[in-house]
C-alpha cells in the first residue's frame, strides 16, 4: 500500500514540477522510476503487481492511444501545410528505415526487431514538444510545423507501430509462408477495424440520440474501449490496440456529438495511468543491458538524432519556401513521448512471452532515446535557434478576452503595429463580427479546457480582460497568470458601483491581475467614447514632440493605451500613471483620441451605451458592428 501511494503522490508531484519548470513531465517520470528501481531497487513492478503488470499495462495502453486518436481530426489533416503532410508521411517511412538499418547493424536485432524499434521511435508528440515550443519560442512558422507535426503523427504513429508489430506476430505464428503471413495479417487488421470502427460507431448512435444519461458517458466509454481492446484480442490476438485506436479516430470526426466532457475525462486519466505507468515501466529498466551495449548504444542515438531526423526534414521540405536556418531548427527538434514509451514497454512484454529473448532491450533503447532527445533538445534548442535567427526573442502577441466593439477596435490597433491579436470569446455574433474584419479569433471560453487542448499560444504573452463579464475576466486573469505572469495580464476596473460595494461583493483586487488603462478605466467607458465618435490613433515621438509634449497637447483629450518601442519589438501597456514607461525618440504611443466636445474622464456617456451589459449574464449587448469609426493609421506628429 505504501508503495502504490508513493507511485501516485510521486507522479502527481512531478506533473505539477514539469508544468512550473516548463519542461515535459515524461523526462521527470522516467529519471523517477530508474532512480525507485534500477538504482535503488526499492521498486519492483514484477513482485509488485506479479501476472496483473502484463493486463494493466495493456489497459493502460488502450487508454492511453484512445485518448489520443480521440484528437486526431481529418479536417486538420486537410488543413495543414504541405510540409507537415510530408513529415508525417514520406518522412515517416525515410525516419523508420534508417533507424532500422541502424538498429540492426548497431545493435544486432534481427530485421523484424529492428523495423519494429524504428516504428516505435519516429513518433514525437505534443506532450514533449509544446512545452519545449513554450521554453524556446521559436518563430511562428517553426513552431507551428513542429506542434502539427507532433499533433498529426502521434495517432498516425502509434497505429503504425501497431501494424509493424502485427505483422511480426503474424509472421512468428505462421508456417513462414507468405500466403500465410498475409492471411494472419490480413486478420488482424480485419478484426481491429471492425471492432473498432463498430464500437464507434455504436457509441456515437448512443451519444447522439441521448440514449445514456450524461452521468454514464464517461464511465460508459471507458469500460467500452477496455471490452473493444479485451474482445478484439480474444477473437484475434494483438488487434485490440489497433481497434481502440480506430474507434477514437471514428469518434474524433463524428460531427454534433457531445465528446468534450469524454476527452476531459479520457485526458484526466491518461494523466494519472501515465504517472504511474512510466515510474513502473521505467523501474524496469535493465541499465546492465545498456552499459554492455556501450558505444553503440549512444551510436543508435547520434543516428536518430544526427542523421534520421535531418534526412526527414530534408525529403520533407522540397520545394517548400522554408530558410536553410528554419530547415537546420525543424531537423534539431524532435523529441519522443508518451506513445513510444508506452507502446513498447507493452510491446516487449508480449515479444518476450512469444519467445524473443532480445525484446527487454527494446524498453531500454526506447527510454534511451527518449531520455535523450529531451534532455539535449531542451538544453540546447533556445541557444542554437537564437544563433541560427529563427527564435522569436519575446512573446509579443495578446490575447484578448472577448470580441467586443471594444475589444476589436484595439486588436485593430495593435494588429496595424504588428502585434498578433487573438479574440477569444463563446459569443458567436462577436466572433463573426471579428472574423468578417479580419481579426484572428478563437471561438469559446478562454478558461475552457477546449482552449487548453486548441488555443493557440505561440507566440503570444499577455492577456488583456476586456470582457463586459468582470468575473470571467478575473478567472481568465487567474488562470493566465501561470501562463505569462502577472505583470502581463491585465483587466479593466470593475464599475464604480461594484467598487463602492467594497469586499464583500467585489472581486479581489491580486485576483484581476493589473490595472488596464488605469484604474478607473472601465468597459463603460471606453464603449461610450468610441460610440460617440472617438478614434485609436497612433502617433510617434520625435526629439521634438516628446512624451511630455503628448501628454500637454492631449491633455483631457486623449487616453493612452499602449507605447510600442523603436522598431515594433515591445509593446507596453498604459496601467496607471505611475506605472508609464519611459519612452523616447522612435517610440509610439497609441492613445484613444476623444472628440473635442466630449471629455475623456466623463463615464456617463458610457454608461449610457452599457446599461444593458447584463453583468449577470457575462454578454454586452452592444450591436455588432464597430460602434464607431476607428482609426489605427500613424498620425503625423505635431512639431511642438
Amino acid at each position: 500500500m505504501i508503495v502504490l501511494a508513493s507511485i501516485g503522490l510521486i507522479g502527481s508531484f512531478l506533473q505539477w514540477f514539469s508544468w512550473w519548470v516548463k519542461l515535459p513531465a515524461i523526462l521527470f517520470l522516467l529519471l523517477a522510476g530508474i532512480v525507485m528501481g534500477p538504482l535503488t531497487g526499492w521498486l519492483n513492478p514484477d513482485e509488485l503487481f506479479g501476472p496483473l503488470l502484463f493486463p494493466m499495462v495493456s489497459l493502460a495502453v488502450a487508454v492511453i492511444l484512445f485518448e489520443g486518436s480521440l484528437t486526431l481530426h481529418f479536417y486538420e489533416i486537410k488543413g495543414v501545410a504541405k510540409v507537415v503532410r510530408r513529415l508525417v508521411t514520406i518522412g515517416l517511412v525515410v525516419t523508420w528505415v534508417i533507424i532500422a538499418v541502424a538498429t540492426h547493424h548497431l545493435i544486432g536485432f534481427g530485421w523484424d526487431l529492428s523495423f519494429l524499434f524504428g516504428a516505435l521511435v519516429v513518433v514525437t508528440g505534443p506532450t514533449v514538444v509544446v512545452p519545449m515550443l513554450r521554453t524556446v519560442r521559436l518563430s511562428k512558422t517553426v513552431a507551428n510545423i513542429l506542434k502539427w507535426e507532433g499533433i498529426v503523427i502521434d495517432p498516425l504513429g502509434a497505429l503504425f507501430a501497431v501494424l509493424v508489430y502485427d505483422f511480426i506476430i503474424s509472421s512468428q505464428a505462421g508456417d513462414g509462408s507468405l500466403g500465410h503471413i498475409l492471411t494472419s495479417f490480413a486478420s488482424i487488421i480485419g478484426a481491429g477495424v471492425f471492432f473498432g470502427l463498430a464500437a464507434g460507431q455504436f457509441l456515437a448512435v448512443v451519444l447522439r440520440k441521448h440514449w445514456l444519461p450524461e452521468f454514464l458517458h464517461n464511465v460508459f466509454t471507458l469500460t467500452l474501449v477496455f471490452g473493444v481492446f479485451a474482445y478484439s484480442n480474444a477473437l484475434v490476438e494483438e488487434s485490440g490496440l489497433l481497434a481502440v485506436t480506430l474507434m477514437g479516430m471514428w469518434l474524433a470526426n463524428k460531427k454534433d456529438l457531445p465528446m468534450e466532457e469524454i476527452l476531459d475525462f479520457k485526458e484526466s486519466l491518461s494523466i494519472l495511468l501515465i504517472s504511474g505507468l512510466f515510474i513502473l515501466l521505467a523501474a524496469r529498466i535493465d541499465l546492465m543491458q545498456l552499459k554492455q551495449l556501450g558505444w553503440k548504444a549512444v551510436a543508435l542515438f547520434l543516428v536518430i538524432q544526427l542523421l534520421a531526423r535531418p534526412a526527414k526534414v530534408a525529403v520533407s521540405t522540397i520545394g517548400s519556401s522554408l530558410s536553410p536556418q528554419e530547415r537546420a531548427i525543424l531537423a534539431w527538434i524532435a523529441p519522443r513521448g508518451i506513445v513510444a514509451a508506452a507502446v513498447s514497454a507493452l510491446f516487449a512484454l508480449r515479444l518476450e512471452q512469444a519467445g524473443y529473448e532480445q525484446a527487454p532491450l527494446l524498453v531500454s533503447l526506447t527510454f534511451m532515446v527518449i531520455i535523450g532527445t529531451v534532455v539535449l533538445q531542451s538544453a540546447t534548442a533556445r541557444s542554437l535557434a537564437r544563433w541560427l535567427g529563427v527564435a522569436d526573442p519575446e512573446p509579443r502577441g495578446v490575447l484578448i478576452n472577448s470580441a467586443n466593439p471594444v475589444a476589436r477596435a484595439i486588436a485593430k490597433a495593435l494588429d496595424e503595429q504588428g502585434f498578433e491579436t487573438v479574440l477569444a470569446d463563446g459569443h458567436w455574433p462577436y466572433i463573426r463580427q471579428a472574423r468578417m474584419e479580419g481579426l484572428k479569433t478563437f471561438y469559446g471560453n478562454p478558461v475552457s479546457d477546449h482552449a487548453d487542448r486548441h488555443l493557440d499560444l505561440v507566440g503570444i504573452g499577455r492577456m488583456l480582460g476586456l470582457s463586459t463579464n468582470n468575473d470571467l475576466n478575473a478567472l481568465s486573469a487567474l488562470k493566465y497568470q501561470g501562463e505569462f505572469g502577472r505583470k502581463n495580464v491585465y483587466t479593466l476596473a470593475l464599475p464604480e458601483e461594484q467598487r463602492k460595494k467594497g469586499s464583500k461583493h467585489g472581486i479581489a483586487h491580486d485576483k484581476r491581475g493589473l490595472p488596464l488603462f488605469g484604474e478607473d478605466m472601465t468597459y463603460a467607458k471606453l464603449a461610450g467614447l468610441l460610440a460617440k465618435g472617438a478614434e485609436i490613433r497612433t502617433t510617434p515621438l520625435t526629439e521634438a514632440f516628446t512624451v511630455d509634449h503628448f501628454l500637454e497637447q492631449y491633455d483631457g483629450k486623449a487616453i493612452p493605451l499602449f507605447a510600442v518601442s523603436p522598431k515594433g519589438k515591445r509593446l507596453e501597456v498604459f496601467s496607471s500613471p505611475e506605472a508609464m514607461p519611459r519612452l523616447g525618440k522612435g517610440w509610439k504611443i497609441i492613445a484613444l483620441h476623444v472628440p473635442e466636445n466630449q471629455p475623456s474622464d466623463t463615464g456617463q456617456q458610457g454608461k449610457d451605451a452599457t446599461e444593458t451589459t447584463g453583468e449577470g449574464e457575462g454578454r454586452a449587448q452592444q450591436p455588432e458592428g464597430n460602434p464607431g469609426p476607428v482609426s489605427s493609421s500613424d498620425s503625423a506628429a505635431p512639431t511642438g
